[in-house]
């Protein structure tokens, strides 16, 4: 018998009883408020031990100086392990003091756990909706690797609940803690080359390759469960990570567990676009495009591609691999560009590009004096999560910001699939007149996974 949820013993109604007559901060576990809380660290449980949680997420966490990673998971029973000796060499490497460890496999445990306050989530795209949801219900804040979710209705449930749970949840989009993604956003938002015309943004890809054959199911690794609601499929390492090391996984090419490209950096310069733009809130009104698409099985993630979309104030956005990669705001008075200056990982594609990290077409336009728009700063976007932990404002990359920018690429992705013209209506959250598009909204998730099931449990 399937061990029972933890959110079964706290239904979604049941969850927002314990919220009435309630301020916000009472929210927060006692011992991190009041006089003392300066000296009492957060105490967060670490939920998938892949190449993103050891080389980004656990030593944002440490370096913070804000928190304590108290609990390890990973359905990999050596991932789990090694995910407990990375933690051991960062405490190390910040001359901290280690406090217990524990390691499980099963992350509703760390959320059964009346300590740990808040998680991080550094598992596959397909596993970002379902744990996040279940870590919110167990009333845990939380910080999710980005894409926010796999589809336009998951990113809906998860949103709503976050705003009615009133529980703070961050989401990767760690270029918003990137001082040149601040400053190009700061700028164009402030007018310095007028009114915005056109966005050009460039994106990498993965190449695919041969499908490998099946292969027995490592001892310690509960394959099942790291399906979730997607579709049963034979297990072979191509199809999830590496057994030994971390370098870029096979999930990240599958359609099951991941949308390629155009939803993994993608969310992250849709975001950056809709901060310029001012358009946190609203996205696209039409999409078209197009894009190559392995017949293999396993990687079979989109390769070259062209989308166009219009958004408010008729401003036409071009988003392809053929352009560099980042970002270029077109308007009036001149351009304004941004792209990274380094990788959140050693495994991230490299773009070759020597590009800056910020351009534009006249120097003058980068003048940091005189802005009419300046934007919350931050150094650590971890650091800002946890501040927000504390302090229960609302941070950078919130649920309901990262949903608008996560829709937006996902809408991208269902064109390119259908390979026509999508007229997009930003307020219902849903395709104008065309029954086949809304289909693709959605997905069907395998028993006794996914969303829709937990929140009606």
């Amino acid at each position: 018998m399937r061990p029972r949820h933890p959110s079964s013993s706290l239904s979604r109604r049941t969850f927002g009883k314990t919220l009435m007559g309630l301020s916000l901060p009472l929210i927060l576990p006692s011992r991190l408020w009041g006089a003392e809380a300066p000296s009492n660290r957060i105490r967060v449980g670490q939920i998938g031990c892949g190449r993103i949680a050891r080389d980004h997420d656990m030593p944002g966490v440490l370096k913070s100086g804000l928190a304590d990673i108290v609990a390890v998971c990973d359905l990999d029973a050596n991932r789990a392990a090694e995910g407990r000796k990375r933690v051991e060499e960062l405490y190390r490497e910040i001359d901290a003091t280690l406090p217990t460890v524990s390691v499980h496999a099963d992350y509703r445990e760390i959320l059964q756990r009346k300590d740990i306050d808040a998680v991080v989530i550094s598992t596959p795209d397909h596993q970002h909706a379902e744990p996040a949801l279940a870590a919110i219900l167990a009333g845990k804040d939380v910080y999710l690797q980005k894409p926010f979710t796999m589809t336009v209705a998951e990113g809906r449930i998860l949103r709503d609940e976050v705003a009615r749970s009133q529980r703070i949840l961050q989401v990767g989009s760690q270029q918003r803690s990137w001082k040149q993604f601040r400053e190009a956003a700061q700028f164009v938002r402030s007018g310095r080359i007028g009114q915005v015309r056109s966005v050009e943004i460039g994106l990498p890809i993965d190449p695919t390759a041969p499908d490998d054959p099946a292969q027995p199911v490592p001892k310690g690794f509960d394959f099942d469960r790291w399906l979730g609601p997607a579709e049963l499929a034979y297990y072979t390492e191509q199809r999830v990570h590496p057994r030994v090391g971390y370098t870029r996984p096979g999930w990240l090419r599958n359609e099951s567990f991941c949308l390629g490209m155009i939803t993994g950096w993608g969310s992250h310069h849709y975001d950056t676009m809709h901060w310029a733009l001012d358009l946190e809130s609203s996205g696209p009104s039409r999409v078209e495009g197009t894009a190559e698409f392995p017949t293999n099985k396993i990687w079979n993630v989109h390769g070259a591609y062209d989308v166009k979309l219009t958004y408010p104030g008729d401003i036409r956005v071009h988003v392809s691999d053929k352009n560099p990669n980042g970002l270029k705001f077109i308007g009036d008075d001149g351009w304004i560009w941004v792209t990274r200056d380094g990788q959140a990982t050693a495994s991230d594609p490299k773009s070759g590009q020597t590009l800056p990290p910020l351009d534009a077409s006249d120097k003058r336009l980068l003048d940091p004096k005189g802005l009419k728009v300046e934007l919350p700063r931050s150094d650590s976007h971890h650091k800002n999560w946890l501040e927000s932990v504390r302090s229960r404002k609302e941070p950078l990359a919130p649920a309901r910001i990262a949903h608008r920018s996560g829709s937006a690429c996902i809408v991208s992705w269902i064109a390119m699939k259908l390979q026509r013209p999508l007229t997009w209506d930003v307020k219902s959250e849903s395709f104008v007149n065309d029954a086949e598009a809304n289909k693709w909204l959605s997905r069907p998730e395998r028993a006794p996974y996914g969303v829709t099931r937990l929140i009606k449990s």
